[in-house]
C-alpha cells in the first residue's frame, strides 16, 4: 500500500522547511527530506514518515501525549500533512467493497500483493495493526491467537492506557523458538495497552489426551476458557501446511504428522485446530491434544477479525471464513479476488 504524504510549512514563518513530497511503503521511508526546527513539522515527520508512536515522540521531544495528539490533529486540519491514496490502490478499495457486499462482512481490509511472497504476512500484519488501533476501547475483552501475521501487527499498535482492558491468550505456546517467539503475542499486546493479561502458559500441543484434559482442568486454564466465551473481540489468523508455514518453520509438528493431517483432508488450522476445505474440524488425533480455545466456541464473540493472506493460504482462508464467519477480514489482493469470484458464481 503506497501512501503519498505532502508536508508543507505550518505558516509563512515556519523555519527552514520547504514543501516536499515523500512516498512511503507501509511506513518505510523511501526518500528523505531535510527537516527544519519547527516543532509541528518535527512531530508530523516522526509520526507519519518514521513510524514513531505517539509515546515515542512525546519522550523524544519532551512533550506530553496530549500535546502530541493536538499537533497531529492540527497538522491534518491545517494542511501541514496532506494524505492522498495512490490511484493504483483503487483496486483494493473496490475489492474491499465487493467482499463486504458478496460475503456480508462488516469490514474488509485489502492490501496490494506483496513484492516478496515470503514476507507478505508482515504487510498484512501492519494493515491489521492499523485497523486494531481504530477499534480499541475501554472495558473490552480481547481474545488472541498468535502467528507471524499477528505479531507483525505490534509495530503499528500504539502504546496507550485503556481502562479495564482484558487480553486473553487463546492458545498455548511454542516450546522451541529462535530469535522471535510468536507465542508471546498476547502478553506483548497486553503490555502495549497496559491491559490485564490472561496467558495460556502451556505448550500448544500436549503429549497425549490425558495430559491435555488434566491441564484444561487447571483453574488458570479454566478461567481462560470461561473468559473466551463472551469476548468483545477475537483476533486470529489461519495457518497452512506448506514447508513455509509456522508449523514447519518452528518444527511444531513432525513431517509425518503434517503428512497424516493432509491425508485426512486438512488444509490448515485456526487456533491450531486443523480443518478441511469446508471449514470442518477434522477427526484426527492431533486435534484431541491441542491446548487452545476451540474456534467453534467463538460464536458469542461480538467481533471476530481474521487476518491472513498469500496465494498459498487461499484454501485455508476460505475454510476459516466458513468456520468462523468473521466480521472483519484483513487479507491481500490475490485472496480477495478469488473469494469474490467464488462468491458471485
Amino acid at each position: 500500500m503506497k501512501l503519498l504524504v505532502r508536508m508543507g510549512p505550518m505558516n509563512r514563518n515556519a523555519k527552514g522547511f520547504f514543501a516536499s513530497e515523500v512516498v512511503t511503503h507501509f511506513g518505510r521511508q523511501m526518500k528523505e527530506i531535510k527537516l527544519g526546527d519547527d516543532l509541528n513539522i518535527q512531530v508530523s515527520w516522526l509520526y507519519y514518515m518514521e513510524g514513531k508512536t505517539q509515546e515515542e515522540i512525546s519522550k523524544a521531544l519532551g512533550l506530553s501525549r496530549s500535546k502530541v495528539l493536538r499537533i497531529l490533529a492540527n497538522s491534518r486540519q491545517n494542511g501541514t500533512v496532506q494524505i492522498s491514496i495512490a490511484t493504483h490502490l483503487s483496486r483494493c478499495v473496490e475489492l474491499e467493497r465487493s467482499l463486504e457486499n458478496a460475503i456480508g462482512l462488516e469490514r474488509a481490509v485489502v492490501i496490494p500483493n506483496s513484492q516478496n511472497p515470503e514476507t507478505e504476512y508482515n504487510d498484512i500484519g501492519l494493515a491489521l495493526g492499523g485497523y486494531i488501533n481504530g477499534i480499541l476501547d475501554d472495558n473490552m475483552s480481547i481474545g488472541l491467537g498468535w502467528g507471524r501475521t499477528l505479531i507483525s501487527s505490534l509495530t503499528e499498535i500504539e502504546y496507550r492506557e485503556q481502562k479495564d482492558l482484558k487480553v486473553i491468550s487463546m492458545m498455548g505456546g511454542l516450546t522451541r523458538v529462535n530469535r522471535h517467539n510468536l507465542s508471546e503475542f498476547a502478553w506483548r499486546f497486553a503490555d502495549r495497552l497496559s491491559a490485564q493479561g490472561y496467558l495460556m502458559a502451556v505448550p500448544v500441543l500436549a503429549p497425549d489426551v490425558g495430559t491435555r484434559n488434566a491441564l484444561f482442568a487447571h483453574a488458570g486454564i479454566n478461567e481462560i476458557v470461561e473468559e473466551s466465551k463472551s469476548l468483545d473481540l477475537a483476533i486470529v489468523t489461519a495457518g497452512d501446511l506448506s514447508p513455509y508455514s509456522t508449523i514447519s518453520q518452528f518444527s511444531v509438528l513432525e513431517p509425518e504428522d503434517v503428512a497424516s493431517l493432509q491425508a485426512a483432508g486438512a488444509v490448515g488450522h485456526v487456533l491450531f485446530r486443523f480443518i478441511d476445505v469446508d471449514g470442518t474440524v477434522i477427526d484426527h488425533p492431533i486435534n484431541s491434544r491441542v491446548m487452545a480455545i476451540d474456534p467453534r466456541d467463538l460464536g458469542a464473540t461480538r467481533k471476530i477479525v481474521l487476518a491472513s493472506g498469500g496465494w498459498r493460504k487461499f484454501d485455508v482462508v476460505r475454510a476459516a471464513m466458513k468456520l468462523l464467519k468473521p466480521h472483519v477480514l484483513v487479507t491481500d489482493e490475490s485472496v480477495a479476488e478469488r473469494l469474490v469470484a467464488e462468491a458471485i458464481k
